[in-house]
């Protein structure tokens, strides 16, 4: 028996299809994330699960019986407190509760007690504080009203309420969005436990490989389903676009093959029949199905310039807000060559700290060393709610960017993908991830040697988190991450700093010693005494290589500046020699001159290119 059944699933918006003729069968207990670029139609797909939308062809079956659970668009509020709250949800068991109050027959009271303790009434409170307190409500908190906490709290309150809930079918869309690093932690853990089905749409790399065993990917109206985690996904998917494309290329040598006799022997009569029996054989060939390659994401850092070492430093530290100290004891060190990750749940001073560094916070006390030349990118999510809806990403540019062209505000833009229509697209229209774009276009236009990065993946789909790593692996610049996607941690971070107790202190391990503390399991002690670890060295390792590739890069950029230097050189040479003018006269010397020069440049370009060749080679197979 299958919970959920789609068979011939057809889903329209605004007359554009999003769905045609889409199957998915999900058996009990089968996790299936759900991937697709952004705008696919991925949330609209669960929408149509849930009833919120009608389908426009095609059926949607349940299971008899069978439970389903989603988290509400709207966050839950009210004057009940958190844990009161998770409790209602189980809208069976508030009422049997109520009705057990005020019913007087004792044989309805012995079946309600007999249904209360069927579904384990009592255990309920300690499950939903357990619930609660992974995603990151203490005991306290789970005792205020709902109504005192921000909307992203409360986003975890409604995610509370359907993980409390155990349905037979779980549908869970970007859960990680509101959550931090450790709560993402809880949450992998929870769905690697629980029992029911579950569809997730995510954009998190490292969930959608623990967590799930079936990938569902929606592409271009079509949904495939691929058995395995993400990373099976990935290579199933690569090997089956390998494979049709080697068939596409034998099918088109053998057309043309056909083709080219039919075109030299139709018009003779000798050869007629066969020509007639091959234009035959030509309508019977399977069509070349078309490979449409996906569009590759690529996101680029200018190049900043490099300073001394320290590029900041603080000594005996405090720092906090209306003289309410949050973090204390500051002593700390950054090089431009630093990549370090902020670890500890919400509210421990993440955030205040990465405030500090980008120079929006003053100490409090102790002192700190900061230097002259130092540019700083800053990044922080909530920066797209102070966007203007009524401009554009380009007239942000030209706003962040006085004196630069219009070409270059461009150029800055492209640089993360926004191209000439995005460009000038209204910022009410843009999605979250192209806001997000602008935001990294904004904090890195001056080419900053620190960039902060306080939760810069939460609306970028997959392949632009690719793209970050990748631009942030290129960077020659310090990096202060603060994010809930471990698999951006583990690949950024050569560093890890835990916030916690109103202190910063290094931790020596990885996040699977971080993953263990939290669970009670510490490998290495609450304070992540020293210690090594596979992937410790392999941060090491990576840190080591960066700092060896520097000066490759170093050249690389010389010779790029001496290349355009080179070619403007030329260009100008050219149009001299260009005009009749310079003909007119006695100018011999000078026309000589020019045209050796320009034989000089003809000379030097390829050499620098070549040399360029070479240096990119090494840089991309390191």
């Amino acid at each position: 028996m299958t919970v959920l059944t789609i068979r011939d699933l057809t889903l329209r918006i605004a007359g554009r299809a999003l769905l045609e003729s889409a199957d998915l069968v999900v058996d009990p207990g089968r996790k299936v994330g759900l991937v697709g670029r952004n705008g696919a139609g991925k949330s609209t797909l669960l929408k149509a699960i849930t009833g919120e939308i009608q389908p426009d062809g095609g059926e949607i079956r349940f299971a008899t019986r069978a439970r389903m659970g989603h988290v509400a668009q709207e966050a839950p509020g009210g004057p009940e407190s958190l844990l009161e709250t998770v409790l209602a949800a189980d809208t069976e068991r508030a009422a049997l509760l109520a009705e057990a109050e005020h019913h007087p027959d004792g044989l309805r009271m012995a079946e309600i007690h007999e249904r209360l303790i069927a579904i384990s009434a009592d255990s309920a409170p300690s499950r939903a504080a357990t619930i609660l307190a992974g995603l990151g409500f203490d005991a306290a908190a789970q005792a205020r009203p709902t109504t005192e906490f921000s909307g992203g709290w409360r986003m975890r309150v409604a995610l509370a309420r359907v993980l409390f809930l155990e349905p037979d079918l779980l549908l869970l869309d970007e859960p990680t969005n509101h959550l931090d690093l450790e709560a993402t932690m809880w949450l992998e853990g929870w769905l690697q436990r629980f029992s029911g089905a579950a569809i997730v749409v995510s954009h998190d790399r490292g969930l959608l490989e623990r967590c799930v065993d079936a990938i569902a990917h929606l592409d271009r109206g079509k949904l495939t389903l691929y058995p395995g985690a993400f990373d099976n996904f990935v290579r199933v998917r690569t090997e089956r676009q390998a494979q049709q494309a080697a068939q596409n290329e034998k099918l088109a040598a053998e057309r043309a093959h056909i083709q080219s006799f039919v075109d030299r022997f139709r018009a003779k009569a000798t050869k007629a029949r066969q020509a007639q029996s091959r234009i035959k054989a030509l309508e019977r060939m399977p069509a070349i199905e078309s490979v449409v390659e996906d569009h590759v994401t690529r996101f680029a850092f200018p190049e900043p310039a490099e300073l001394a070492p320290p590029v900041l430093s603080i000594s005996s530290g405090s720092i906090g807000y209306d003289r309410r100290v949050v973090l204390k004891g500051l002593d700390l060190r950054l090089d431009q060559d630093d990549r370090i990750a902020l670890l500890g749940a919400n509210g421990n001073g993440k955030s205040t700290l990465a405030k500090l560094f980008a120079g929006r916070l003053p100490l409090m006390g102790g002192s700190q060393f900061r230097s002259p030349k130092l540019k700083v990118g800053y990044f922080a999510q909530h920066q797209t709610d102070e966007l203007d809806l009524e401009g554009t990403p380009l007239s942000h540019m030209q706003a962040a960017m006085p004196k630069a062209t219009v070409t270059q505000c461009r150029a800055q833009l492209a640089r993360f993908g926004l191209d000439v229509e995005r460009a000038t697209t209204k910022i009410s229209a843009c999605s979250g991830g192209e806001k997000a774009r602008l935001l990294l276009a904004l904090c890195t236009r001056e080419a900053p040697q620190l960039l902060i990065l306080d939760e810069p993946t939460n609306h970028l789909d997959i392949d632009a988190r690719d793209a970050l790593v990748k631009a942030l692996a290129d960077y020659n610049g310090a990096v202060i991450l603060i994010s809930h996607d471990p698999h951006l941690v583990e690949l950024v971070a050569d560093r890890l700093w835990l916030v916690g107790d109103g202190r910063v202190a290094s931790f020596d391990g990885d996040l699977d010693d971080y993953r263990a503390m939290l669970g009670g399991g510490n490998r290495r002690g609450a304070r992540g005494e020293p210690g090594t670890s596979a992937k410790q060295n392999d941060r090491r390792g990576k840190a080591e290589s960066r700092q060896a590739l520097a000066p490759l890069r170093e050249r690389a950029k010389q010779i790029e500046a001496q290349m355009a230097k080179l070619q403007d050189e030329a260009s100008a040479i050219d149009t001299a020699l260009a005009d009749p003018r310079l003909y007119a006269g006695n100018k011999t010397d000078l026309i000589n001159r020019a045209t050796t020069r320009r034989a000089v440049i003809a000379r030097i370009l390829p050499t620098l290119e070549t040399e360029w060749l070479e240096l990119q080679e090494k840089l991309e197979a390191a």
